[in-house]
This record gives structure tokens, sequence and C-alpha cells, in this order.
């Protein structure tokens, strides 16, 4: 960063005591922040009370011309109003430019997911032999099971699990937690991999942590880790389309909505704080478009 270096860590403890912001929230900010403040400088804009509404809207010009999405468009204007409130709060501000800025209209794209037999082809391809196979037919199970994220699944410890209650303990964004069940499916993977693979894998480590899913050399898996294990699933099941770790927490939200679940239940599942956030979920797949057509309209029923 140029300058406005104090404006920004004023605003990073805020957000880090006060919002309990995540580091992959903080981050994001910083990011965006800095791509703003550069356009100040390139600007020859010196205080951050000189901003004001034609400022924010010619650096809004830019980003298009630069390319970028309207959701990432919104996302930094989200950005840009959360950082001004917080310097009106503190008086290091008159007004907030961007209170006049409105949001660009689009629609939130449907979110990719699996239709049920592919995720059976996903779980066919897995060598349940071998140390890895189980640890990975225990993860893609605890994902699919689950619908966590995958920074709350690298994240977790084998003392975060309940098989009596079928249980397990996740450490969400912003420090809460929540506590979210799972399957007899995923029971039994899990047992087989800390019995058996997590056993290989820890090999000769005196102290090999509590993580619950490690790598090839014994230690804690990553998130990248997960983003490779899962590409090479895809692969093995010969499926065709792309995967990504939200992939399969978009894939849990959408079958449970399309079998009947509740809508707040599944927000509460997803440690979503907000019902709109889940509602890009509200989607139905094609197949169960057409069952709900042929059974409730008369002229599509069977005789």
């Amino acid at each position: 960063m140029i300058k406005f270096e104090n404006e920004w860590f004023m605003f990073q403890d805020y957000l880090q005591i006060e919002k309990n912001a995540s580091t992959r929230t903080i981050d994001a900010y910083k990011r965006d922040l800095t791509d703003f403040f550069n356009f100040l400088n390139s600007e020859d804009v010196h205080q951050l009370n000189q901003v004001d509404y034609i400022i924010i809207r010619n650096y809004l010009n830019q980003l298009y011309e630069r390319g970028l999405s309207k959701r990432s468009v919104t996302r930094h204007i989200s950005t840009l109003r959360s950082f001004y409130s917080f310097l009106v709060r503190e008086k290091m501000v008159a007004l907030n430019p961007l209170s006049q800025i409105d949001l660009p209209k689009g629609t939130k794209p449907i979110p990719e997911f699996f239709y049920e037999e592919e995720v059976v082809y996903l779980f066919e391809a897995i060598d349940w032999a071998k140390p890895l196979g189980q640890r990975n037919g225990a993860l893609l199970e605890l994902l699919y099971a689950t619908g966590i994220r995958v920074s709350e699944c690298v994240s977790l410890k084998i003392d975060d699990i309940d098989f009596q209650l079928q249980t397990i303990l996740v450490q969400g964004k912003g420090g809460k937690e929540r506590y979210v069940p799972f399957g007899t499916y995923a029971e039994n993977t899990l047992k087989r991999y800390l019995e058996q693979g997590r056993q290989q894998l820890i090999g000769d480590q005196s102290q090999p942590g509590h993580y619950l899913f490690l790598n090839a050399r014994g230690n804690p898996l990553t998130d990248r880790g997960v983003r490779l294990i899962l590409n090479k699933m895809v692969d093995d099941a010969a499926l065709t389309q792309n995967i990504h770790p939200h992939k399969l927490r978009h894939t849990f939200a959408t079958h449970l909505l399309n079998n009947g679940a509740d809508l707040r239940a599944v927000q509460e599942l997803l440690g979503h704080a907000h019902l709109s956030s889940t509602q890009i979920y509200t989607h139905v797949s094609k197949d169960r478009l057409k069952q709900i057509y042929q059974s409730a309209h008369p002229r599509a029923r069977k005789s």
C-alpha cells in the first residue's frame, strides 16, 4: 500500500476485534482497498475525505473497463461501503460517498452441483484398500454429508467428532461454532479411516497431532490439498465437469432442498448468518422439476 496505511490498520483492527472477521475476509478487504488506494494515488487524491460521488463513479467505471464482472464490482462496492462507514463512525470523514451508489443489477448464477448419480460415481472410483483411498473416501463422505466449508473441514480435530450423536463441532466464519449432523455412511467411512488409513499415514511420528485429515506425509491436510484430491477424484470417476471445493457444499444444499428440507434448517446447517445467502439454493434440478410437473399437472399425469 502506498498511502492511507493508518486508515487501513485502524480498519483492520476493527475487523479483527469488533467484527471477528476471518483472515480470508480481512485479506479480501485488503486486496480491494489496495486497488482503490492505488486508484486514488493515480488520480492525485491525497485525503480520503476528498473522495466524492464523482471519484467513486470514475473508479467503478475503471473496474468495468478492466473487464471485472458485475459480481466483482459489487464486492468492491460492499468493501468500500464498509470501509467508509467505519471512517464516518470514527469521524475521520464527514460523509460516506458510497451512500448514493447502487449495486449493479443482475441475477445470481445458479450454483454448480453434482447430480446424485454423479456423487455415486465419485465414491465408486475410490480405492478403499489403500490408506489414502480411505482418507479420500472419508473426506468426500464428510463434505457431502455435512456441507461444511473446506476451510472448516481441514481444521477439524478428532475430538470434534461425536460418533454417539453423529455430529461434528465446526468452527465457522468469525469463530462461530455450530454442530452439524452426519449419517451412517459418513460414520462408517470415518471410523474405517481413523482405525486403519490414518494410523498408516501417521507412520512413526511420535506426536502426530489431533487433526482429522492428514496428507501422505502425516501432516495436516491443507485447502489446496483438498482441491487436488477432489480434482483427482473427478478424473478417476471419468466425469467431464470441473470440481471446486464449494461444489460439494452446493450439492449438499441442493440435494437437501430437492428432497423437501426446510430452507431455514439448511441455513443453520450451512452456517449462514442470513437467509438470503441460502436462497441461492432454491433452484431445483431439471429432473426434480419434471417430477413435480408430472405429479401436479392434470394433463401430465400418466394414466
